[in-house]
């Protein structure tokens, strides 16, 4: 039987920089894809079949395999992990002579890494990038094997898709630690996810799971999405390209699709739908809250080469009238939300215009003091609802500020275009044949 693995202490590996298994634990390792199709033998070396595949308990750092999948006599049968007396020489040696084998039933948990994970992707949340497994090795721990890590090098694919004898040891050129792999809905056919959320999934960036999501194919981007907070989630998506943002709520379910609408920035989440088809963009926008889907048709029935077409409805509106502590907690209520911003817009009786006040003026402010004795030049920049791009650039560039503010005829405040948002209106311009651009001022 194999010597056991000692593996270093719990976090020692992913401190190493690249992750990479110490050089030391390779001669004790199994591969996975190695030992698919080698023999399962009796204690007196009869030939009892061929090993299909390992079974592991989804979970923790490092899942324990529980059982084998065996082929006999072109069955695949289950084999408990107790009944199995070692691996010896890339050969599986049985525990007992004679026991009942039991046809091969999936249960919640369970999942077999040959078939449900090698040559799939995952997500290495150290490295934060999206990898293929090219193999996965076994360590034996002292109590059972244990799945370690996941090799990615593309020699060891090739080692395994080029004729020739498959070795069962590993041949690793970079192996990563399984603890820091958020391993995906990898198997299309069975939807069979490997672990619960990760909590390291909340370390990342929001810009970080914005490329994974990019990176990843369409089955590994869901099961990621899936996993994601619903912030954390809508917040990748407001920084990926509308297409792929929109790509992305179309192929998740609908409730789903809908809850990360809802939390993200308002024009962020038109930009996606709008590159949607009319069939899903309803679907969507029925499945939504009635105020976020009154707020949301509201902006997508304005032409997207206006001001109200690029601006976002997220405001914190409060009366002149009112205090510094009330604006104060006016922000703070509308943090976390998609209404989130730093600048308190002032309105008077009739909701009309008055100034807008940003959140470092209110720093060091009394919270009883009156928030119309903070008014004064430089007065808001403000724009028209239909008013085209060119004249929005030009606003924007007459201030020291980072937004425009949209009024409609009533001088009622509606939106806010932010510059991130002009820039990004330019960009698709820039993308646009010379003849569609913007040119002289003239849209």
């Amino acid at each position: 039987m194999i010597s056991s693995v000692h593996l270093p202490a719990r976090g020692s590996l992913r401190r190493a920089g690249s992750v990479e298994l110490r050089r030391e634990l390779v001669a004790s390792l199994v591969s996975v894809a190695g030992m698919v199709g080698r023999p399962v033998r009796q204690l007196d070396g009869a030939l009892v079949g061929r090993l299909n595949d390992f079974v592991v308990l989804a979970g923790g750092e490092h899942p324990p395999v529980v059982g084998y999948v065996v082929e006999i006599a072109k069955r695949r049968v289950w084999l408990h992990a107790a009944d199995v007396a070692g691996l010896d020489r890339g050969q599986l040696i049985l525990q007992k002579a004679r026991f009942d084998f039991v046809d091969v039933v999936r249960r919640p948990g369970e999942i077999q890494l040959f078939h449900d994970v090698v040559d799939h992707q995952l997500v290495d949340l150290n490295g934060v990038q999206v990898v293929r497994a090219s193999d996965l090795y076994l360590g034996d721990v002292g109590d059972g094997w244990q799945l370690v890590g996941v090799d990615t090098s593309w020699g060891t694919f090739l080692r395994r898709a080029l004729p020739g004898p498959r070795r069962w040891r590993p041949t690793p050129a970079r192996v990563l630690d399984w603890a820091g792999i958020h391993a995906l809905a990898v198997s299309e056919e069975k939807g069979v996810q490997l672990d619960a959320p990760n909590s390291q999934l909340r370390l990342l960036t929001a810009s970080d799971v914005a490329e994974l999501l990019t990176d990843l194919g369409r089955t590994e981007r869901q099961g990621l999405l899936e996993d994601l907070e619903t912030e954390h989630a809508a917040n990748a998506l407001e920084l990926m390209n509308d297409h792929d943002a929109a790509s992305l709520l179309g192929d998740a379910p609908v409730q789903r699709a809908a809850e990360l609408l809802s939390e993200m920035e308002p024009d962020e989440a038109v930009d996606a739908l709008r590159e949607m088809d009319a069939d899903n963009r309803e679907e969507l926008l029925h499945a939504l809250g009635t105020d976020d889907e009154t707020d949301l048709r509201s902006l997508l029935a304005y032409d997207e080469g206006t001001a109200a077409g690029m601006m976002t409805s997220a405001l914190v509106v409060v009366p002149a009238s009112a205090t510094v502590g009330e604006a104060v907690a006016a922000l703070r209520a509308a943090r976390g939300t998609p209404d989130e911003s730093d600048v308190v817009i002032l309105v008077d009786g009739d909701g009309g215009l008055v100034d807008d006040v940003t959140a470092l003026e209110l720093l060091g402010e009394p919270s009883e003091r009156a928030l119309i004795e903070l008014t004064g030049p430089p007065w808001p920049v403000t724009v028209h609802p239909d008013q085209p791009l060119h004249a929005v650039v030009e606003a924007l560039r007459n201030t020291l500020g980072a937004s425009v503010v949209v009024l409609d005829a009533e001088n009622v405040p509606i939106g806010r275009i932010h510059a991130d948002d002009l820039v990004d209106a330019l960009g698709d311009q820039e993308r646009r044949w010379p003849w569609q651009r913007i040119a002289g001022g003239a849209q």
